[in-house]
């Protein structure tokens, strides 16, 4: 994998930059749709590919190795094979989902994590090595380095213990991904993680550890987990700050619309978040003129455009007092059009922030829109 920043933005620490996969080439700042257990629910590749122009999704080491299965996703010839998505694909090493299940789940630190699965209760054993082969399996092109992820709040102490068992984990991904081969015939690069909660000193001893290793690309996680989110921004600040100009960021688990572009400010090149799918299912749609909870009675009558601003087809064929019926009837499509709606703003929402960077002027184009794209409608 090769990144290059092709340009800055003259007012803050925002860039516009490439990188390349043996999969193809992905601009950035991108948001990456989240297709937990191999697809972006009710979306199909051809409209990822074609009506949202994604370019690059992610999966989940956690949900994929319980189902479909290792061996069925080897014998499909790896994830892009098996859902017919032939661009890159990054995974996230299953750390978070782990988190998740705190009372299913035993971190010993030597070994790794014993968790329950939850569709049956089976115990399961997550070592870094482990992680690393599965991901190797399931063919991803950007695998991410085995992590703990510790609660918000959390005693200072914890974070601490956490954030070493966290770089320990990454001294023996780095040594299994440096000792096994790439499958299916394409390069695969790993990702650390930058942990340490909301503890600043912590933050910095972790980016910095991070940055030692020199991978082609690093993470900061263990945000988004319920702290403020002024407290987010500065963890985001600190790590951008320390993590090297030369290599894509990615923040993961963000966020909301506001949260993206004020991390792209701050240096952040990779995002993603089950927010506009998990929204777009339940009614609640983002546009540049606010956000809107199409099950209210205000749409009733409005046979208005969905998004006059959107060149997305179901913005345009379909009406607001439509999509409302939808919702409140409980059709499908009703989430189906959300959830595609709310993929394409994301999409536009960074193909703009390049837009405006390669131009010089986000930063003011950013405080131009933000308060419109945060008000409810």
């Amino acid at each position: 994998m090769k990144f290059a920043v092709n340009c800055w933005d003259s007012h803050s620490n925002a860039r516009a930059g490439l990188i390349h996969t043996d999969r193809g080439e992905i601009e950035t700042p991108i948001f990456m749709p989240v297709g937990t257990v191999g697809a972006v629910k009710g979306m199909h590749v051809k409209q990822l590919k074609e009506d949202v122009k994604a370019q690059i999704i992610l999966g989940n080491t956690y949900h994929l190795y319980l189902r479909p299965g290792l061996e069925v996703l080897e014998r499909a010839g790896g994830i892009h094979q098996f859902n017919g998505w032939d661009k890159p694909m990054l995974t996230d090493s299953g750390g978070f989902q782990v988190f998740s299940l705190s009372h299913k789940r035993k971190i010993k630190p030597d070994e790794g994590v014993w968790f329950q699965s939850h569709i049956d209760g089976s115990k399961h054993l997550f070592s870094p090595e482990k992680v690393i082969d599965i991901q190797r399996i399931i063919g991803a092109d950007i695998v991410m380095a085995f992590d703990e992820c510790p609660p918000y709040p959390c005693e200072y102490e914890y974070a601490k213990k956490s954030m070493h068992i966290t770089h320990q984990w990454l001294d023996r991904c780095i040594q299994r991904m440096d000792e096994t081969e790439p499958r299916y015939g394409k390069s695969q690069t790993l990702f650390p993680i930058v942990q340490g909660s909301v503890f600043p000193d912590l933050r910095k001893r972790s980016a910095e550890y991070i940055a030692s290793k020199e991978r082609e690309g690093n993470a900061i996680g263990g945000v988004s987990v319920g702290e403020p989110t002024e407290l987010m921004y500065e963890i985001t600040e600190l790590c951008c700050s320390i993590l090297p100009k030369d290599k894509p960021r990615y923040l993961m688990g963000v966020g909301t619309p506001a949260n993206i572009l004020e991390a792209i400010g701050m240096g952040v090149d990779m995002f993603d978040c089950v927010m506009p799918t998990r929204n777009g299912r339940n009614g609640m749609i983002f546009t540049w003129e606010g956000m809107m909870n199409m099950r209210n009675e205000k749409w009733k009558y409005d046979f208005s455009p969905i998004d006059p601003q959107s060149d997305l087809f179901a913005d345009q064929d379909y009406s607001r007092a439509y999509l409302r019926h939808l919702y409140v009837a409980n059709e499908m499509l009703g989430a189906m059009i959300g959830t595609i709606h709310n993929i394409h703003f994301y999409m536009d929402l960074v193909a703009k922030a390049r837009e405006h960077i390669q131009k010089g002027d986000f930063a003011s184009w950013k405080n131009e829109v933000m308060p419109k794209i945060t008000r409810k409608l």
